[in-house]
């Protein structure tokens, strides 16, 4: 069994309409999830054992739809190429409130611009929210993602940070 808390106001998303999204997570992954709606504690219980790693996907996808991201975006990690990070920006910046907000300010960029970009350059899903930027994507993309933020978080130009994930971009060979 697994137990993971997640924002309260995630739980709507996690459950979906008509407990859609809850359904097709279980279904998919062979669990049996239960929500607790007024603590936010999501228990998964495996119960088909033909792939145990079912449930640690289960899992992250929770902790996907917990950190932000669409459904259909955190689906996305039952791909076995395709990977969660969190990164925790307290562990980077400390508790200034005022800091993280002026660093998730340029991680998200005017109207979402340099989030796009990143995402755009790297074939990734990026999400920020409370105190977390939260990356989906395969395991090359998403190290590069994150020495992206590191680099905004340290204070690199964004024009900077743009070059180097489009030589990054440009290095990878095209998939046939």
């Amino acid at each position: 069994m697994e137990y993971i808390s997640i924002p309260l106001d995630r739980i709507g998303v996690l459950i979906g309409t008509k407990g859609q999204v809850k359904s097709d997570l279980e279904r998919l992954t062979g669990t049996k999830i239960t929500v607790d709606s007024k603590e936010g504690l999501v228990t998964i219980k495996f119960v088909e054992h033909d792939d145990p790693l079912k449930m640690w996907k289960a899992r992250d996808i929770v902790r996907a739809i917990g950190r932000g991201f669409s459904p259909k975006n955190a689906f996305k990690l039952l791909n076995d190429e395709v990977y969660l990070e969190i990164m925790t920006l307290n562990s980077y910046l400390g508790h200034s409130k005022r800091t993280k907000k002026r660093i998730k300010g340029r991680i998200i960029g005017f109207g979402g611009k340099a989030r796009r970009i990143i995402e755009d350059l790297t074939k990734t899903k990026v999400s920020i929210y409370g105190d977390t930027v939260a990356i989906i994507g395969n395991l090359e993309d998403l190290l590069k993602v994150k020495e992206a933020i590191e680099m905004l978080i340290k204070g690199s130009q964004h024009s900077t940070v743009y070059r180097m994930l489009s030589s990054y971009r440009s290095s990878k060979k095209p998939i046939p």
